[in-house]
């Protein structure tokens, strides 16, 4: 067996990020809540895909990779920061981005272009069947320049990327230890490629075995991402030569919550964030975690997750997508 401390990684981000109480939202809730707070993990504009791209951008410079290509919607947090992190370490950034090009250069967008991001716009209809070989012509062109390019998948939804939050499930337990806090019952995050749940997964059955950990998808159906994730949980776990075996009944995903689709707030979604922001001071997004947090409360309502447990929501960043969505942010 392995740790994760073995495997190389870039430092990137401010961990540990903190893990707050949400005190009035527990209350009224009548479960013990608290964040993780992902969203402060600083670089490039903070985010969850910080703790995958400090080992994705590893492998990239150990390859003297000069061009990194990657892709994701209108207001891709993801595609943001392997802007930021292409260019910390000398590389071009390419962002294939599903949507039609904006009229406004708002939120992640406006990021974008500050970091010198080339943006191609592939037709939303059309996306799925033209971006492997929209991303794969930039790697021939820049190939047939001289260039060695990386493409990274959507959401860094690798194995490897994976690594990152096996690690902040120990950064976590860690943070837990010197109060003698017991892990939490759930674990609650937005789940829009699947590399995060997969580390959590991961981690949680390694480190918290009575844990249960909930993915609130913000894009497909849960049908779509069990296999998906059960798969990157097992890669994840066979780099580590952890004794793990990942089968997809074994992936909680909550779909109901999408709202009419992905990048499109959700009603549920915007209350969420008005919720968060005027009981505990903190802002979610419209894209993410606005959903996530809709799904978290609506579980409880149910009764899925039982009144009186331990609940940590991660935090996954994505506050500049706030900006491109003020008029219906509110119109609410």
């Amino acid at each position: 067996m392995k740790s994760v401390e073995e495997f190389e990684r870039v430092p990137l981000g401010f961990f540990p990020t903190p893990l707050e109480p949400l005190p009035r939202l527990s209350e009224m809730l009548g479960i013990t809540l608290t964040i993780k707070r992902d969203d402060y993990s600083g670089f490039g504009g903070g985010g969850n895909k910080v703790r995958k791209l400090e080992y994705l951008m590893a492998e990239a410079c150990k390859a003297g990779v000069t061009v990194v290509i990657t892709t994701g919607g209108h207001q891709s947090n993801h595609a943001r920061m392997v802007a930021a992190a292409a260019r910390k370490f000398g590389m071009k950034p390419i962002l294939v981005l599903r949507g039609n090009p904006p009229t406004h250069w708002q939120g992640n967008l406006l990021l974008d272009k500050l970091f010198g991001a080339e943006v191609q716009f592939l037709d939303p209809d059309a996306y799925f069947t033209l971006i492997a070989g929209a991303m794969q012509a930039h790697a021939d062109a820049a190939i047939a320049k001289g260039e060695k390019p990386l493409i990274i998948p959507l959401g860094g939804a690798t194995p490897l990327g994976a690594l990152g939050y096996v690690r902040a499930v120990e950064e976590i337990s860690a943070q837990l230890q010197p109060g003698g806090t017991p892990a939490p019952d759930f674990i609650v995050a937005p789940t829009g490629s699947g590399g995060t749940l997969a580390g959590l997964h991961v981690g949680t059955r390694q480190y918290w075995p009575d844990s249960k950990v909930i993915g609130i998808s913000v894009s497909a159906k849960a049908e779509w991402f069990q296999p998906r994730i059960a798969a990157m949980a097992q890669d994840c776990a066979d780099l580590l030569e952890w004794p793990q075996q990942w089968q997809p009944e074994d992936v909680w995903i909550e779909d109901s919550y999408v709202g009419e689709a992905y990048g499109i707030p959700s009603p549920g979604g915007i209350e969420a964030i008005y919720q968060l922001a005027q009981k505990e001071g903190v802002l979610l997004d419209p894209v993410y975690t606005g959903k996530a947090m809709h799904g978290l409360i609506s579980l409880v309502e149910q009764g899925k997750i039982p009144r009186g447990v331990r609940v940590t929501f991660v935090h996954c960043g994505g506050s500049p997508a706030l900006y491109p969505f003020a008029d219906r942010l509110l119109a609410s």
